[in-house]
């Protein structure tokens, strides 16, 4: 049996997956990664953004509304049910169907009894290439939760929300020791050759920024493999309070699981030493309300 942690400590287990169209198949893949995280000792596992089926956004088809589920569901029961048996804490992330023609990229929290805690729902909705969200979801309307759960004082946000600070500081303003990001995030065919390494370096610069400049954890959990135009580069990643890379995955097109013991006191000691939360002048940023100061 794995040791037991000490209070201030959480075992964080991040499954990066290979998703497809066959649902079932991405189902049993994700079990036995909560499984290996359970035997691993993982207080915590987090599943990527969307990790059910394929990746919807790529076209624009009418077909994939049909994927959506309300909250609680069919999702949040099954991942209950894991809590549940394998004794973790489970982030998931789903398509919802909030009502008819109302729907949301969203993540959930299950405690370890099988109770869902909270969701978040996407805020930054990106219109891109093959990433045509705007089509499907609807931003989110939640704020910027903060979970307390036994794991530690978790926050969720997802995918393209890890490249705007404002909702890292958010997070972190609401007690947020560790903060999950379920992703898909991957290479455009024309763009890899020429771009790739600089945009896996500037994806992991960004959320180690925010580790930095707000004094906590932060977790980052892909998709690998390829599906149509889009190679998902893996690269699951946490880093601490201090923006040092404790685990990280390779970007292999096969699952992996890795995991890391995180000492959430450490959160404390780099708030105090690097004061950026005391220093802040919260009197002179009215003008980050604005789109644009010209």
């Amino acid at each position: 049996m794995p040791a037991k942690a000490a209070p201030s400590e959480t075992v964080v287990a991040l499954a990066q997956m290979r998703c497809d169209e066959d649902r079932d198949a991405n189902w049993s893949q994700a079990e036995a990664l909560v499984a290996e995280a359970h035997k691993r000792g993982a207080d915590v596992v987090c599943l990527p953004e969307l990790f059910a089926g394929p990746y919807p956004c790529q076209q624009e088809d009418h077909e994939r509304f049909s994927e959506a589920e309300p909250v609680p569901g069919p999702t949040t029961e099954r991942l209950g049910a894991w809590a549940r048996r394998y004794g973790l804490v489970i982030i998931g992330s789903l398509f919802e169907r909030r009502a008819a023609g109302l729907y949301h990229n969203t993540a959930v929290l299950i405690e370890r009894d099988g109770r869902l805690v909270g969701h978040y729902r996407k805020m930054h909705i990106p219109d891109d290439p093959h990433y045509y969200e705007k089509f499907y979801f609807a931003p989110g309307d939640l704020g910027y939760p903060v979970f307390e759960t036994s794991a530690g004082a978790i926050g969720l946000a997802v995918c393209w929300d890890q490249w705007f600070p404002e909702a890292a500081r958010l997070l972190a303003l609401a007690g947020a020791e560790i903060v999950f990001y379920p992703t898909a995030i991957g290479w455009l065919s024309e763009e890899k050759e020429t771009w790739g390494a600089d945009q896996v370096d500037a994806w992991r610069t960004s959320m180690r920024g925010h580790a930095i400049a707000n004094g906590m954890f932060v977790a980052a959990v892909n998709r690998v493999g390829r599906e149509d135009t889009i190679e998902f580069w893996g690269h699951s990643f946490c880093c601490d309070p201090y923006g040092r890379v404790l685990i990280e995955a390779k970007a292999t097109a096969e699952p992996r699981l890795v995991t890391a013991t995180l000492d959430r006191s450490l959160v404390e000691t780099a708030r105090t030493h690097w004061p950026f939360l005391r220093d802040r002048r919260i009197d002179a940023y009215e003008g980050l309300l604005r789109r644009f100061l010209r």
